[in-house]
């Protein structure tokens, strides 16, 4: 059974970084596409970041593109979204996902093909 868990969000002045950390029990990194999704209150969820470390791509939403990293820490089977000059749009519950692929389609800003998805750790952002 696949269980994704996330952590690592909390409340961040504008300007600043939180990272936060994503792991995935019953599945390996290397044969699945991963991702960060956010929503906030009222509004679509929206694709945040996707990786594939088969492909070896990674993809961005374009509110975070310059701004977020997505990455991962072999050693300890971990996921990271690093985010840095968070403003307060930013806030939102943030989500990690594993795909039932090992790429990244061409709808992944959409969740196409991610199957497995954690509780999500908020992410506040004071202006």
């Amino acid at each position: 059974q696949v269980q994704v868990v996330e952590s690592g969000g909390g409340l961040v002045q504008a300007g600043g970084s939180l990272r936060l950390s994503c792991t995935a029990s019953g599945l390996s990194f290397d044969d699945y596409a991963m991702g960060w999704f956010r929503q906030a209150p009222g509004k679509e969820r929206e694709g945040v970041s996707c990786i594939s470390w088969r492909r070896g791509s990674t993809y961005y939403g374009d509110s975070v593109k310059g701004r977020f990293t997505i990455s991962r820490d072999n050693a300890k089977d971990t996921l990271y979204l690093q985010m840095n000059s968070l403003k307060p749009e930013d806030t939102a519950m943030y989500y990690c996902a594993a795909a039932i692929v090992d790429y990244c389609s061409g709808s992944w800003s959409a969740g196409a093909y991610f199957e497995y998805w954690g509780q999500g750790t908020q992410v506040t952002v004071s202006s």
